[in-house]
């Protein structure tokens, strides 16, 4: 029974290994993709000629009561239109960078053992399971240890690649919340965007790390089991111990806030409209 539910597993798990492909960075050559971040530039520069129109009102009222920073108004407007220009642009860039860093870094580790340099997680997964467990006449290996190390293998790789597919869209919705801040930012309320930066590095460190550590734990898989497939299962640890050190890769803290200046740019919308009526 257990030498059936082995090759049962192994068969399944090889046919999955076979369709991996890419780490996530492939959805951002995608039209629609494109034409998203589009919208989303559009947006940005919108919500930051809206900040712009309200900093002035705040330092006509300001400079009423004689506590007006012409200095501080223009700093705070200059960082809003660098913000706009490279809210959409940056994270690309840098999480693509990550991904090619990645990818050249684990070229030179990898190569040797593929026996090429063109290689992908699937095609290292699937080396290094044939090599633990047996061939394409089957496998040679029996008993309930190599069904859990083949279980443990199988989850740890699978865990990290539908996290590298995911985080793609991960960032999309970021550089959507990301633009919602840039009302804010003209007006000197950058505390916001400062997190939202932080969760861009946290992303893209973590597409880093999470791939990095799940390779290097796939070479160490095939001469110590247990030890491989504890550095596999760290790597699904990098986004917590991240989020200790102030790196949260997470957007339900951003949301919240993006709530909160929604509410203000509303309120502050009313409160002019009255004003001029």
């Amino acid at each position: 029974m257990v030498t059936w539910l082995l090759k049962s597993f192994y068969d399944t798990v090889s046919d999955v290994f076979t369709q991996i492909g890419g780490m996530g960075a492939e959805i951002f050559d995608l039209t629609w993709v494109s034409s998203s971040v589009q919208l989303f530039t559009m947006l940005g520069w919108t919500l930051f000629g809206v900040g712009m129109i309200v900093a002035a009102f705040d330092l006509a009222i300001e400079y009423q009561n004689g506590r007006a920073s012409i200095k501080s108004t223009a700093l705070n407007v200059l960082k809003g239109f660098f913000a706009a220009n490279l809210v959409t642009l940056v994270p690309v860039e840098l999480y693509k960078f990550c991904i090619n860093l990645q990818n050249v870094f684990l070229k030179d580790l990898a190569g040797g053992f593929i026996g090429t340099v063109d290689f992908n997680l699937g095609d290292v997964a699937l080396k290094v399971m044939v090599g633990a467990f047996g061939g394409p006449a089957g496998i040679v290996a029996n008993g309930i240890y190599p069904l859990c190390m083949l279980i443990g293998l199988s989850y740890s790789v699978l865990k990290v690649f539908f996290a590298n597919i995911k985080r793609g869209g991960i960032l999309l919705i970021q550089m959507a919340v990301g633009t919602l801040y840039l009302f804010s930012v003209p007006r000197g309320y950058t505390d916001g965007f400062n997190q939202w930066c932080k969760q861009i590095i946290a992303l893209c460190l973590t597409a880093f790390l999470q791939t990095t550590l799940l390779f290097l734990g796939l070479l160490t898989f095939n001469s110590n089991m247990l030890l491989g497939l504890g550095v596999m299962l760290a790597a699904g640890e990098v986004p917590r111990i991240a989020q200790q050190f102030g790196l949260d890769s997470s957007v339900k803290v951003n949301m919240m806030s993006v709530v909160h200046a929604t509410s203000t740019a509303v309120n502050m919308t009313r409160n002019i409209a009255r004003a001029m009526a």
